[in-house]
């Protein structure tokens, strides 16, 4: 897959997406078995909902076949939204995730996994989960400290309401 083949599929799709309020993530083109698969990643601030991906494919698909960027060879187009795993790359990656508990890498060395509370041009207001009873801890982040950052999936996290409903009783 050569770098001027994405370049002319983002360059196909990037209106088609942005027409529709969503951001164009990720292109990839991938082979399986006699086909190759073509990815489209879109996000909003907002999420993506199935039928939004559906309604996008079905505007991409002619768009797709009307060019010859993905030249003659059979192809599947999935339209998707990235998986909650995905990197966080982007400024707007990080102000989507507010409120969300984060692992990131630091290029000092070492993890730090902390809860977005805010993001600015120059980096995140977080929160340090306290360990063993202990209170959590309020701790600035710069864009320029973090080597990678993805979202930690939370399987039962309280919120606000449960908190306080505990720290009353």
């Amino acid at each position: 897959m050569s770098t001027t083949q994405i370049d002319r599929l983002r360059g196909l799709l990037e209106p088609l997406v942005s027409a529709h309020g969503l951001d164009l993530e990720e292109v990839t083109v991938t082979p399986a078995g006699k086909r190759r698969v073509l990815r489209v990643a879109v996000d909003s601030d907002e999420g993506v909902q199935l039928d939004a991906c559906a309604e996008l494919s079905r505007e991409i698909s002619p768009a797709l076949d009307e060019s010859d960027v993905m030249g003659g060879a059979p192809y599947v187009l999935e339209v998707t939204s990235p998986g909650a795993d995905r990197p966080l790359t982007e400024l707007r990656h990080y102000r989507r995730a507010v409120e969300r508990l984060v692992k990131l890498q630091l290029h000092e060395g070492g993890e730090l996994v902390t809860r977005i509370l805010a993001v600015d041009d120059d980096g995140l207001d977080t929160e340090v989960p306290g360990v063993k009873g202990r209170k959590p801890t309020a701790r600035r982040v710069s864009f320029e400290e973090i080597a990678k950052a993805r979202v930690e999936i939370e399987f039962s996290r309280k919120d606000s309401k449960d908190k306080k409903e505990e720290e009353e009783a």
